[in-house]
């Protein structure tokens, strides 16, 4: 299977090409060029490298969000053109789930998060249980004290561990002194993740769990600035 995989939800997103279960080419947004100009010609870049075709992918990942509604509008728009083109299976995938993957346990929660901007993050809480990882709650965009409070009130005295692609974000709250306390570590993750959502899609295509390029949507978690400029200040997390 030839897969390619587009992470564009925030500053450090990437581009990976993977055939059958192996990485060939990763390419990492990390630059300040917007992704409406970075993201198609660095595809073709990675394309003719590889000595292939856009006709030739089996497999377009995607990821969904958390993310900035820029970032995110352009990757998903492109896949969305990409399959309906070439006839391609999409597999849209959640960020933060897969970096909770990268956690390698067996058991016990993981909460996952990055920086969102406004003083907030983006996070997730999982949990591993027979052989899989499931989300125990919808991804938020919250204040970092708050989400480790969250996250304490779920997990009670059961282990957890964190990742995040900002550790200082948690560490730097005061209620992460509880967490230290009982050895608690926050794992840093790698940003450039296309490769573990190329290979997250590849599992779930494996199992027909594919997603619908026409329902294809993003995840904003929040609202554009657009929005809240418009409308006003939300009353509640969406």
């Amino acid at each position: 299977m030839l897969t390619l995989a587009i992470d564009t939800c925030e500053r450090r997103g990437s581009i990976a090409l993977r055939k059958e279960g192996r990485l060939l080419f990763l390419r990492k947004h990390d630059t300040a060029t917007d992704y409406s100009l970075w993201l198609l010609p660095t595809v073709d870049e990675v394309l003719g490298e590889a000595d292939c075709t856009m006709e030739e992918i089996e497999l377009l990942a995607v990821v969904t969000g958390p993310g900035s509604f820029t970032g995110l509008r352009v990757g998903l728009t492109s896949v969305k053109a990409w399959a309906e083109v070439y006839g391609m299976p999409v597999v849209g995938v959640s960020r933060l789930e897969a970096m909770a993957r990268q956690v390698k346990a067996d058991a016990g929660f993981v909460a996952a998060s990055y920086d969102a901007q406004r003083g907030q993050i983006f996070a997730g809480l999982y949990r591993h249980g027979g052989g899989t990882l499931e989300a125990v709650n919808s991804e938020l965009v919250i204040e970092a004290g708050a989400f480790l409070k969250f996250v304490e009130a779920h997990c009670q005295r059961e282990k957890i561990t964190w990742i995040s692609l900002d550790p200082e974000l948690i560490t730097a709250s005061e209620a992460w002194k509880t967490r230290e306390k009982l050895g608690e570590t926050v794992h840093p993750c790698e940003p450039w993740l296309a490769n573990a959502i190329g290979e997250m899609a590849e599992e779930r295509a494996k199992k027909g769990q594919f997603t619908d390029a026409l329902l294809l949507d993003a995840n904003y978690v929040r609202r554009s600035d657009a929005e809240i400029f418009w409308k006003g200040p939300a009353s509640r997390v969406r």
